[in-house]
């Protein structure tokens, strides 16, 4: 039996790991390597790393519709092709799959299809997420669903602690779908597209932070992008990012506002207030606020932009 495994960041190597231990991945299909770091070294991509410690081929093809890629593609004769954390992959390509192509994705399909759907889970104040098995098709993430298990999203949680929650449960539903497909227990369900809802990529601009917003929306804002790509601010000149808040009902000033006092570092918004828990400048490393504050020789008041 032929797997061939499709993928690139850290979170899609226990699903990797897992599918070689219970199957033997034969290939590896991942991005190039990209020059990373203050000397700009080219590095491999986590799941070309994980392959190479476990002694897979890997394969890094530029474009996945170039011709001399599809052709040796399909001279694979793969009986199954899994996805994780990767391109948009062309029909030329999963349609030469003997048996199934399958894709796995951090949410409960049709919810949040797109590039960000964990970050999205988060800004949209979802109580329940999960991960989703579903055969590929030419449109994205709207393929029929083979196997969903759901979770709590816990309070307050953060981009990354959500993404490492879900990185275990992708790597069980991956072995689950392949055995299911096997056996023949796992069936094909078609989604309900009126459920649909967008989780597009999020963009530079987006990590602005817009504090004429309500409370529980920056904060909101602030998880979800933390601690990656971070949602930053001006303070003096200095661009801060922020990583953990909490909402506070205090309206104390215009939004933007802040106030530095008794080890608390709170900032008005348009209904209510956040109080920043932590923090990082460019180029510093993270920081609880209290030990920031500590350090802090600017000003105590003022206005964030």
């Amino acid at each position: 039996m032929r797997i061939v495994f499709m993928g690139n960041p850290r979170f899609a190597v226990p699903s990797l790991e897992a599918l070689h231990r219970e199957f033997g991945i034969h290939l590896v299909v991942t991005g190039a390597e990209k020059p990373q770091g203050r000397g700009l070294r080219l590095r491999p991509s986590p799941v070309k790393e994980a392959a190479l410690r476990l002694g897979i081929p890997t394969w890094e093809p530029s474009s996945l519709r170039d011709p001399s890629f599809v052709e040796q593609f399909r001279a694979l004769e793969a009986d199954f092709l899994v996805v994780i954390a990767f391109r948009i992959v062309p029909p030329e390509v999963y349609g030469s799959v003997r048996h199934t192509a399958f894709c796995v994705h951090p949410s409960l399909l049709p919810k949040f299809r797109g590039a960000a759907p964990i970050q999205w889970t988060i800004l949209q104040g979802e109580p329940i997420t999960g991960v989703t098995s579903f055969v590929l098709e030419e449109s994205v993430d709207t393929g029929a669903i083979l196997l969903q298990r759901a979770v709590p999203v816990p309070a307050e949680v953060t981009f990354g602690e959500l993404h490492d929650l879900l990185m275990p449960l992708a790597a069980e539903v991956a072995v689950e779908t392949l055995y299911g497909l096997l056996k023949g227990t796992v069936q094909p369900k078609p989604q309900d597209h009126t459920q649909a809802t967008p989780a597009p990529k999020i963009r530079p601009e987006d990590c602005h932070i817009r504090w004429d917003r309500p409370a529980e929306e920056v904060r909101r804002w602030i998880h979800a992008l933390s601690p990656e790509p971070g949602a930053w601010t001006w303070l003096e000149g200095h661009r801060l990012r922020l990583l953990r808040a909490r909402t506070s009902p205090d309206t104390f000033a215009p939004p933007g506002t802040f106030r530095m006092s008794d080890g608390h570092f709170l900032v008005a918004c348009a209904q209510g207030a956040v109080e920043v828990l932590e923090l990082q400048l460019a180029g510093r490393r993270p920081l609880r606020v209290a030990d920031f504050l500590r350090g802090w020789r600017g000003k105590r008041e003022g206005v964030l932009t």
